[in-house]
């Protein structure tokens, strides 16, 4: 009797999400365990702090960066790109020039990343809603907004910061920088329901996003309200992406690479798989990365800086290597 043989050797989305899963255990592990100095419950309790941030910003920016890619349809853009950080930037830059660099400390806490996160979504809604129903509404053309906002927000904060006195500049500074280690705990849980709940929408819609990988007019055919999903999905990704800038500072290309590599990683197209991949290699390149920086070469603080150049040569390379954006 003949027996079917299985020509494809690589392994399963699922046996990939499994092996990774098993690699982050590991991972978080040793991260919170190993070469501990001093209190062992002090220590312990600030690393779980930092993982919890990992989670939120791996899951913000892995998830929020996939599901972007599919409703473009490009995998080269992120939501940083189109005017996110420089936003943020903006932002900041204006609290200390108006109020002085002490009303960074002095408004720290929920009200202050709930009212930042709020602004930026709402910018985000308004600027996908116009481009992508107008009539001259096309990727491009957002793209092209969305950059030319963020010069915009860049130029008018470099001129705000140049007034500034080198104290205000010094506090302004500690901000503008992907900063894991000093994400107040006490704003986890409500970043953790928010993702949760973005979460939940998600995963509930992951064959309408595989749909949605087929083109406007092919998904339309099969039933998939194609304008309704887009803009659902881009104001999802626009909270995401808000709230953890908010909570963690702008890491402008941390997405992308974590979307690049579950591309190639997971080996499917289903977001029932690359969704979760991209949280899974979003967490294992923050825990990696901030245990080498911490043990290794004694800069802990530095992460998000190596994360942003990696990214930043990434994308180069995806560019030159597509020849198109």
């Amino acid at each position: 009797m003949p027996t079917l043989v299985r020509t494809d050797s690589r392994p399963r989305p699922r046996r990939r999400l499994l092996v990774a899963s098993a690699v982050l255990a590991g991972a978080i592990a040793c991260f919170l365990l190993l070469f501990v100095r001093g209190s062992f419950e002090f220590a312990v309790e600030r690393r779980a702090t930092m993982l919890g941030a990992m989670a939120v910003a791996a899951f913000a920016h892995g998830l929020g960066t996939v599901v972007f890619h599919t409703v473009t349809d490009n995998r080269l853009l992120t939501p940083s790109i189109v005017g996110f950080d420089s936003l943020y930037v903006l932002m900041q830059t204006v609290m200390v020039f108006v109020f002085g660099g002490s009303v960074i400390a002095r408004t720290d806490g929920t009200p202050k990343v709930i009212a930042q996160t709020l602004t930026m979504v709402l910018f985000a809604t308004i600027l996908y809603r116009w481009l992508f129903s107008g009539r001259l509404g096309s990727l491009f053309t957002m793209l092209l907004v969305g950059v030319v906002l963020g010069l915009a927000f860049d130029s008018l904060s470099t001129f705000l910061q140049r007034l500034l006195s080198p104290t205000e500049y010094d506090l302004l500074s500690v901000r503008l920088f992907g900063r894991l280690s000093g994400v107040d705990p006490g704003m986890l849980p409500l970043a953790f329901t928010v993702c949760v709940a973005v979460g939940v929408v998600l995963w509930r819609r992951r064959f309408r996003l595989d749909a949605l990988l087929l083109g406007r007019d092919s998904a339309t055919t099969i039933g998939v309200d194609h304008k309704r999903e887009l803009t659902l999905v881009l104001v999802l990704v626009a909270l995401l992406v808000s709230f953890s800038t908010a909570l963690a500072g702008p890491m402008t290309f941390f997405g992308f690479i974590v979307a690049t590599m579950a591309y190639q990683v997971t080996g499917s197209y289903k977001h029932q798989y690359v969704l979760p991949m991209a949280f899974l290699l979003g967490m294992l390149t923050l825990v990696v990365g901030q245990f080498v920086m911490q043990h290794v070469f004694y800069a802990a603080g530095f992460l998000t800086v190596v994360i942003e150049f990696a990214g930043g040569l990434l994308f180069l390379v995806v560019v030159l290597r597509k020849g198109r954006l």
